[in-house]
């Protein structure tokens, strides 16, 4: 069984398979999982209690939230008891990465997929590149991309019948003072509003002590032009007065994703889960809890087939793609809808005003609401009143 890409799906799969005592080997592009570890990570307590990671992969616990609107004012929800945590991600994927291993598997960093050969006795040739240069061949039963956004093998999905939604962020690493660091403990910070981050957000998460995630990301809308990332974090920096902070680390990346998750989910013996059957969500920008389920969702599937030795590939992708659609539910599937249209549609002073409506309206809710909103997608907890101006039709 080959696993590509030890992110938190791939991994998460890898470690279901190795457990069950399948011989599996993960493979990923980076010779080390500590780069390129862009995700803000941020996560409600119970989804991290729900996948059983363990306290090594915290960053950080968090009870409160506050947003900045478009009218430069903070707003603040408090809570008594953590509502939920902001993960390590380079830790997570170090984790799952021993698991793996201590269970039997074979990880190998440093390697790319560049492309995978279905055989006639239905096994799959894939071959790799090291990134030194090298080229190796690896046959086995089945291939699994979980690539991200890459989508190495399965490729964009030429019978899809929605249109890939594209979304860039970068993401530094600061270290303060303490005394500036409590001031972001214990909350999530959003800033709102299209002075700020046109058709985006940016973000202040804390970490470990001393430590905080500080992020901006859009989305892009073909033929307009937007300001460039670097200009959006430099302008965060100075809105929150973080610019003395010492950067430790810059990450970036971009989230490809399809509304309606209409990319293929396998073909013959390749497989594909996470952002590469786009389980990223365009409202709240989560991936991690979302990649980990699509390999829980997998995973008993791919066991069936392997025990029983089935060789009904079309039969178990289609299986897959309800189980997972299922999963994942229709409260997920309007989020990412109101998502593509409340980011793009934040770009000028109309939507600013509709966006700052809506904070006047959220002000009544608790900090549990405000998560159930933005984590559970729980809308109709604030009725028709609040849809509009998630949808950006209200005055």
């Amino acid at each position: 069984m080959l696993v590509v890409g030890a992110g938190p799906g791939g991994g998460e799969l890898a470690r279901q398979l190795a457990v069950a005592g399948i011989s599996v080997t993960l493979v990923d592009r980076l010779p080390d999982l500590n780069r390129a570890a862009f995700s803000s990570a941020a996560m409600p307590l119970r989804g991290f209690l729900e996948l059983g990671l363990p306290a090594e992969v915290l960053g950080s616990r968090w009870s409160s939230w506050q947003l900045l609107g478009p009218s430069a004012r903070w707003r603040g929800w408090c809570h008594g008891q953590p509502l939920g945590v902001v993960l390590d991600f380079a830790a997570l994927r170090h984790w799952l990465a021993q698991q793996v291993q201590r269970l039997g598997g074979e990880v190998r960093l440093g390697w790319s997929a560049l492309a995978c050969e279905h055989q006639a006795d239905g096994s799959v040739i894939t071959t790799l590149r090291s990134h030194r240069g090298e080229l190796q061949q690896v046959h086995s039963t089945w291939v699994v991309d979980a690539s991200g956004q890459q989508r190495s093998l399965i490729g964009e999905g030429g019978a899809a019948t929605d249109p890939l939604i594209r979304g860039v962020g970068l993401e530094w690493l600061l270290q303060l003072p303490e005394q500036d660091w409590q001031r972001w403990a214990d909350q999530l910070s959003f800033v709102l509003g299209s002075a700020w981050v046109p058709q985006g957000y940016g973000w202040v998460f804390p970490m470990q002590s001393g430590l905080l995630k500080v992020g901006v990301c859009r989305l892009c809308e073909p033929g307009r032009a937007q300001p460039p990332l670097q200009h959006l974090q430099q302008r965060l920096l100075r809105l929150t007065g973080l610019g003395h902070g010492v950067v430790l680390d810059r990450h970036g990346g971009e989230i490809r994703s399809r509304v309606r998750r209409s990319d293929p989910h396998g073909c013959g013996q390749l497989l594909a889960l996470g952002d590469a059957v786009s389980t990223g969500n365009l409202l709240g920008g989560e991936g991690i809890r979302y990649a980990m389920l699509s390999a829980r969702v997998l995973a008993p599937l791919l066991l069936q087939s392997l025990l029983m030795r089935r060789r009904d590939a079309a039969g178990l992708a289609r299986r897959y793609q309800r189980a997972l659609s299922s999963s994942l539910g229709w409260r997920w599937a309007l989020s990412g809808r109101l998502g593509r249209r409340t980011w793009l549609g934040l770009s000028n002073a109309a939507a600013d005003k509709r966006l700052e409506h809506w904070l006047g309206a959220l002000e009544r809710c608790s900090a549990e609401d405000l998560s159930r909103l933005l984590f559970e997608y729980r809308f109709e907890r604030f009725g028709l009143r609040a849809l509009p101006y998630l949808l950006g039709v209200g005055r």
